[in-house]
């Protein structure tokens, strides 16, 4: 079986130092915790498929399901997947609607309809903007592309949910109103992908 590639998000002393140095709350943290790491998927059609997988289902549970998915589809690749149908992506434990926009895509992309590696031309937002276009993908599935296969360096998802908790725990919050995020986004800024890094590490722990 031929898994997907993978690598660590890039980061290092400067994004951490500057983070310390402009959040003592969230500095104290990452002193404690160390170098967090987070595996990301350079491929972008891999990384989309994957995005569009992890949509409402835990961490766990997806690692099931890409493993599954490898397995019995082969590479993750635009060409192999466009062959499948729809029953043969959605048994591998996902369901119907993600089935197909998965297999849309694909064909789309195998058409010439669609050129992926046109995104790495565009802004954050100008990415957010081409792929919430694609039927079945909204803004969170398109920042985690961002940041879990462009490694954009700033990016803080008010639609992750992980990411939200992580903020109240580190702040102690009951609540998180969208004005208090923002607040904190724009102090992480330009670092922001690793602040999420930490804080999706909180999170879970």
């Amino acid at each position: 079986m031929q898994t997907v590639m993978t690598k660590n998000f890039d980061y290092g002393e400067k994004e951490i130092n500057y983070l310390k140095n402009v959040d003592t709350v969230l500095g104290a943290a990452m002193t404690q915790m160390g170098k967090v790491e987070r595996i990301i998927i350079p491929d972008l059609f891999a990384a989309l498929v994957h995005a569009i997988v992890g949509q409402l289902i835990s961490a766990k549970a997806v690692q099931t399901i890409w493993a599954r998915m490898q397995e019995k589809l082969g590479v993750i690749t635009p060409q192999n997947i466009a062959v499948q149908t729809a029953l043969e992506i959605q048994s591998c434990g996902i369901t119907m609607k993600k089935a197909t926009c998965i297999l849309n895509i694909a064909q789309t992309i195998e058409q010439g309809l669609l050129d992926l590696q046109e995104l790495y031309e565009l802004s954050d937002a100008q990415v957010i903007q081409k792929l919430s276009s694609l039927q079945g993908i909204g803004p969170w599935t398109a920042e985690m592309m961002l940041i879990n296969c462009m490694e954009r360096p700033d990016v803080v998802s008010w639609g992750d949910m992980a990411i939200r908790r992580g903020m109240m725990k580190l702040y102690h919050l009951d609540t998180l109103t969208k004005q208090q995020f923002e607040e904190y986004r724009r102090v992480y800024s330009p670092y922001g992908s690793v602040a999420s890094i930490y804080l999706w590490s909180i999170s879970f722990r």
